[in-house]
């Protein structure tokens, strides 16, 4: 670490899971690097058996399969060995603060250990580069066309500067398909490479189904609750959810499932990465 003096040992970690709720889903492969005040590094690095199916979506992302970890030991097995290598170090991640140091805890509790994080210093690259480098379209003009956007905020001035950044955008990765039923796709947001279902994140896509993304049942498909907890579903009916939820309750509630819609080119993802708000898995 050239720019960062140390005191005491900082801790880069890094996790893969079987999705991306941290409080329900488990690790399947941990790393973790120690960086010494006199340099010294230490690396730690384990798969695990998450003692449950990987979804064919998380290994999509991380490569790693059932058969990958079928002899590997479980959380609780390791965690006494992976808090006596954490000690009293402080941590580095990108988006540590609200995906791993979550699910970490979660695990370390179903492990039955006691997880301190008193007095450990956390930081958190990814709010840093999201606080440093703006998203905003006057942004985006400077980067990609080098131009200050004199008219910031009036409707004609920020419309006309959309069409100059797209354009850069096309110069800049020469990759960016030129097609516009391509360009809709990678325009979608998405949740770990997934289709949104709905805009407040509500429901996700798993495995081809419709599920749950919240509270208790989270992960739970709208296939399976009109089946055996029609019940609930009639609870959302009746609470403040959107009206595009409210929609997929009722459909699920007459039968009707529809399929999960195409997911954005692989390349076309790739290329759009580094402005991407995906939880990591």
């Amino acid at each position: 670490m050239r720019h960062l003096p140390l005191q005491r040992p900082l801790v880069s970690l890094d996790l893969e899971t079987t999705g991306v709720n941290p409080r329900t889903d488990r690790i399947v492969e941990i790393a973790a690097i120690k960086l010494h005040p006199d340099a010294r590094r230490e690396t730690w690095k384990r798969r695990l058996n998450p003692q449950r199916p990987i979804p064919a979506s998380a290994t999509a992302v991380h490569g790693i399969t059932d058969a990958d970890v079928a002899t590997a030991p479980t959380f609780a097995e390791i965690a006494f060995d992976l808090l006596r290598f954490l000690g009293d170090s402080d941590l580095v991640g990108f988006g540590l603060v609200r995906f791993d140091v979550p699910l970490l805890q979660e695990e370390f509790r179903r492990a039955g250990q006691s997880w301190n994080l008193a007095g450990v210093r956390i930081v958190d690259a990814q709010r840093i580069y999201h606080l440093r480098e703006p998203r905003t379209l006057s942004a985006a003009l400077r980067f990609y066309c080098g131009q200050e956007h004199a008219g910031a905020h009036g409707a004609e001035a920020d419309a006309l500067a959309v069409l100059d950044v797209l354009d850069g955008q096309f110069e800049r990765y020469p990759d960016l398909e030129r097609d516009l039923p391509t360009l809709d796709r990678l325009s979608q947001p998405t949740r770990n490479g997934e289709p949104l279902v709905d805009a407040g994140g509500k429901l996700k896509w798993q495995d081809g189904e419709v599920a749950i993304a919240f509270g208790q049942k989270s992960g739970t498909t709208l296939r399976e609750l009109a089946t055996k907890d029609p019940n609930y579903l009639r609870w959302m009916l009746n609470k403040d959810f959107s009206a595009e939820v409210k929609q997929r309750v009722r459909d699920a509630l007459a039968g009707q499932f529809p399929p999960r819609p195409a997911a954005p080119p692989a390349a076309a993802t790739a290329a759009a990465a580094p402005l991407s708000d995906e939880l990591p898995l």
